[in-house]
């Protein structure tokens, strides 16, 4: 993690903005997103990251969907804002993510942050590769 954005500043996206350009760095719609909240992650004035909570059920379980366009985004106080809103704030018991099985490098930080392996989806993503589900529990929480 980088002392380089240690100042990097926490937006809320009222506008859609963020959920719209995370989705087209990820090249996806956003049609499938729903009811959702979305913050995004600002360094020096530029928009370098944001996160989606979609299929929230409050006090249950979130998803989140993660984009960034610089590898220096990370830090603890924004891991801890992340995963704070999600368990303190939404209340909720688990938070899950899904990774292409060849994204190592999303694998090993969601490994690192305390995510399991829960499943693979064979074929599931685009061009037929297979996703990786991964869970984090509250307990397992630990940053």
């Amino acid at each position: 993690m980088s002392k380089e954005v240690t100042y990097c500043k926490i937006i809320g996206d009222s506008s859609g903005a963020i959920t719209r350009w995370i989705c087209k760095g990820l090249n996806i719609d956003t049609d499938w997103i729903g009811a959702h909240q979305t913050i995004g992650f600002v360094h020096n004035g530029r928009l370098i990251g944001g996160l989606i909570y979609h299929n929230l059920r409050f006090g249950k379980d979130v998803w989140w969907t993660l984009y960034t366009t610089d590898k220096k985004w990370c830090n603890k106080r924004i891991l801890k804002f992340m995963f704070l809103l999600a368990f303190d704030f939404y209340q909720c018991k688990r938070i899950s993510i899904m990774t292409s099985k060849a994204n190592d490098k999303c694998q090993k930080l969601a490994l690192k942050l305390g995510f399991k392996p829960e499943g693979i989806l064979r074929k599931y993503g685009d061009n037929n590769e297979d996703i990786i589900i991964m869970g984090i529990l509250k307990e397992e929480f630990n940053l």
